[in-house]
């Protein structure tokens, strides 16, 4: 099938994009290196379903070095860079996405990725897994497996795997050390603020901060507008959470309350209708709202587009909605993931480690092909171990290490 995308001549920008990714990945640089030479992937179709810019481009590259067919699509409507994606096409991989799809072209890339009939399954979201079990359930027996990027994925997979519905084994690369501790913190909170920043072009500190959640995301994007001078508030559902908000310094109440004194508002939770009817009939006139989770259902924007009375483009990728009162409530990137929808996503360091993982995890599924019982998999240790390693050496840090003495003493049950 032929590559679906923008325009095939923005390509020179994508390939500079892709160039300076790679000067700044590492591991993902020396996984290159290995799979041109052991080529573990060999024969093998991988369809992928990331947010397509330039860091992904680049591990659908390093994937392709090792032998792979790639066959790669976005995992939002407003995340794909089109330059980036003509520069993919350009360097022989198949591509069907673009930016700004409607929900009906973004299933239809969807599906044309999973028509390869994959091998290997990339997902971040799990769109592509719940296609292939909803609407093609006879590409099923091709599947080795495959890997999940993002904790919304992961809770989608672990209904299927508790109501038996999953097929074949996906390995949970969000739930590794080195991906959420990293990736979800300092990424998260780094990419939020720069999507945040790079649109409303206002100042943060001495703002009140609303943060939506207290997960890794949430942490990292409460600590990051705690650095910008903002005052933080954090709603939770977890009183252990909570605890930790309090301590960490914020301040803990129900959304409903928070809404009264938000002047910037950031959803993390992975959860329908987080902001609500309730909550904007209280927010100040110019609040600015934004979602950093994987799906645009957090903050409901169909009811404020129910109830504007005048919906206005304020500046690109802000949208004011007028209520009766008079009242605009903005809304950065639709609702959509900020810091792909308004900024580049998370930093290409950041991206190393969490793509240097779906990459070894990708080759473990195949090493270990029919050898799974059960269908929801934890990154090994040793994958984890080694990307850390891996990492710490490129930083030019190291640790200590313990002798065998030491090793036996903390084994030892009459150590004391």
């Amino acid at each position: 099938m032929a590559s679906e995308i923008k325009d095939i001549n923005l390509a020179p920008s994508g390939e500079k994009k892709i160039d300076w990714v790679r000067r700044n990945c590492d591991l993902l640089r020396t996984l290159e290196e290995e799979f041109t030479k052991t080529r573990p992937f060999e024969g093998k179709k991988i369809a992928l379903s990331v947010h397509l810019e330039a860091k992904t481009a680049y591990l659908c590259k390093v994937l392709a070095a090792g032998g792979a067919q790639m066959f790669v699509t976005g995992s939002n409507p407003l995340s794909t860079q089109d330059d980036v994606a003509a520069a993919l096409v350009k360097a022989g991989l198949e591509v069907h996405a673009w930016h700004g799809t409607t929900a009906e072209e973004y299933e239809s890339h969807i599906r044309a990725v999973l028509s390869c009939g994959p091998n290997i399954i990339i997902d971040d979201g799990g769109d592509l897994v719940h296609m292939i079990h909803t609407q093609m359930p006879e590409l099923i027996p091709g599947v080795i497996g495959g890997c999940e990027e993002t904790t919304t994925g992961i809770l989608r997979l672990m209904a299927m795997d508790r109501d038996r519905e999953l097929k074949f084994p996906m390995v949970l690369v969000n739930n590794a050390q080195c991906k959420h501790f990293f990736d979800n913190r300092y990424g998260t909170g780094q990419s939020v603020w720069d999507g945040i920043n790079r649109t409303t072009n206002l100042i943060v500190a001495g703002k009140i901060v609303v943060v939506a959640g207290y997960g890794w995301c949430g942490k990292g994007v409460a600590m990051r507008a705690k650095g910008l001078g903002a005052r933080v508030i954090v709603t939770e559902i977890d009183p252990v959470k909570a605890i930790e908000a309090v301590m960490d310094g914020f301040d803990v109440m129900p959304m409903k309350e928070a809404a009264k004194f938000g002047d910037f508002f950031v959803t993390v939770t992975g959860c329908d209708k987080v902001i609500d009817e309730e909550d904007f009939a209280v927010m100040k006139d110019g609040a600015i709202l934004c979602n950093a989770g994987h799906f645009d259902c957090e903050i409901d924007v169909a009811y404020l587009r129910k109830a504007a009375v005048e919906a206005r483009e304020m500046r690109n990728n802000i949208m004011g909605y007028k209520l009766p009162d008079g009242r605009f409530i903005n809304v950065l990137g639709e609702g959509r993931l900020v810091n792909l929808a308004c900024a580049d996503g998370h930093p290409a360091e950041i991206m190393d480690m969490s793509f240097a993982i779906q990459a070894l995890c990708a080759k473990y599924l195949v090493e270990h092909e029919g050898t799974f019982d059960r269908m929801i998999i934890d990154v090994p240790e040793e994958v984890d171990r080694d990307v850390a390693v891996r990492k710490l050496a490129f930083l030019g840090k190291e640790i200590d290490v313990l002798t065998p003495e030491q090793e036996a003493y903390l084994n030892s049950s009459s150590a004391g």
